[in-house]
């Protein structure tokens, strides 16, 4: 072995500089090895208009509204999953804050209690935020909202540091369409690049809002056959283009007849199927009486009351607190907590704090319907003062029914 080095040494020993061209040649191998290698970045989607892939039709007979999806226009009915499991089990997200506004963390099955139209359910399912969640960011890009985008990179961050790595984020950006941007992904970087899409801009060219009509489609695009814990965060100023919603609380209500536009209790109905929380930041004024403490003292009726305008509550915050009120989640006002990403932290901390409790109705699920939700803390699981939120009711659709 020593003779082969030495003839070698020799034989090299008079070319100019051998040993550092052997190098660099080497190196160069070594890069194009690495590059042939490297994983190829994941790349944005094309973003899609989803009123061009749901399909939505009203059933004369009970008055719900129907969507389908463009995969499952594309399959035979009998191949779409039922939708039967979607009540089967009853899921209740609530989460449990103290008085220093921290989540109560800790809390077993045994420390809570769930009522149903009022009788105690048994807790059939338990989890205490461990399960992977998925998270729809809702984003109202009319002019009158898109100035507030310039956080958005400040969001990407704030969401990649404080949810954890198994949750999946969708992105989707409506005016008077509603863009899906980013389907469900664990990628953060995917996320940054959709928070700063250049389609954003596209998105803003209206000056309308459809709200209501991208929460339903969000709901339906995304969340259909999902597991575990489900919220959308929507960000908007709360003035719909679609529904002509007003002081009369039946505004809310589906007209009569097979063809008639979708409506706020349609959106309520499929959040409320679906457990979906949702979470509303709103970029208007808090209205002055509408305190954290009104909104708990108000939890069980319905928000859209005379006795609310006279305290000079405007009607389009009053119809995003009522949606809250009836699928759960909570209401924040951008203005009084310092930033889009503060806001998006806090929300991103309360998810993972949450508790989730699963129960099958002692009633069944003969009747379609809404059904009241009550969730009660056994002493002393929580300091006192503490603050228990969670959704008041959730709705049986005709389809789910047991027949």
């Amino acid at each position: 072995m020593s003779i082969l080095r030495s003839t070698f040494n020799s034989r090299t020993a008079n070319l100019p500089n051998r040993g550092g061209l052997i190098t660099v040649l080497a190196l160069l191998a070594f890069s194009l090895v690495l590059a042939q290698n490297k994983p190829e970045k994941a790349k944005l989607p094309k973003s899609r208009i989803l009123e061009n892939t749901v399909q939505v039709a009203r059933d004369p007979a009970t008055g719900e509204l129907h969507a389908r999806t463009a995969n499952e226009v594309a399959r035979p009915r009998s191949e779409v999953p039922a939708i039967r499991a979607r009540v089967a089990l009853v899921s209740v997200a609530c989460s449990v804050t103290g008085p220093d506004g921290a989540n109560v963390r800790g809390l077993t099955r045994d420390d809570f209690r769930v009522f149903e139209d009022g009788t105690e359910q048994a807790i059939a399912a338990f989890d205490a935020a461990t399960s992977p969640a998925s998270i729809a960011v809702v984003l109202d890009a009319s002019p009158s909202i898109y100035r507030e985008f310039g956080e958005m990179r400040d969001v990407a961050r704030s969401l990649s540091h404080s949810l954890a790595p198994q949750d999946e984020v969708a992105v989707v950006a409506f005016a008077a369409e509603t863009h899906l941007l980013l389907p469900f992904s664990r990628d953060r970087e995917l996320l940054a690049a959709a928070l700063a899409s250049p389609e954003l801009a596209r998105v803003a060219n209206s000056s309308q809002s459809f709200i209501y009509q991208a929460l339903y489609l969000a709901a339906q695009e995304l969340f259909r056959g999902r597991a575990g814990r489900k919220a959308i965060v929507l960000l908007t100023d709360g003035q719909d283009s679609g529904l002509g919603l007003n002081w009369n609380a039946s505004s809310m209500q589906p007209a009569q007849g097979a063809s008639s536009p979708l409506a706020f209790e349609d959106v309520a109905r499929e959040l409320a199927a679906e457990g979906i929380d949702l979470y509303v930041i709103s970029t208007e004024n808090r209205p002055r009486a509408m305190t954290d403490a009104w909104l708990t003292d108000h939890r069980a009726g319905l928000l859209i009351t005379p006795q609310a305008r006279e305290l000079g509550m405007p009607q389009y915050t009053l119809y995003l607190a009522e949606m809250v009120r009836q699928v759960g989640g909570r209401l924040y006002f951008l203005r009084e907590l310092g930033g889009l990403a503060n806001v998006y932290q806090r929300i991103a901390v309360t998810l993972g704090g949450e508790y989730t409790l699963g129960y099958y109705p002692a009633a069944g699920i003969a009747q379609r319907g809404w059904r009241s939700l009550r969730v009660e803390l056994r002493a002393p699981a929580a300091p006192p003062q503490s603050q228990l939120t969670y959704r008041s009711a959730y709705y049986v659709p005709a389809e789910a029914a047991d027949r």
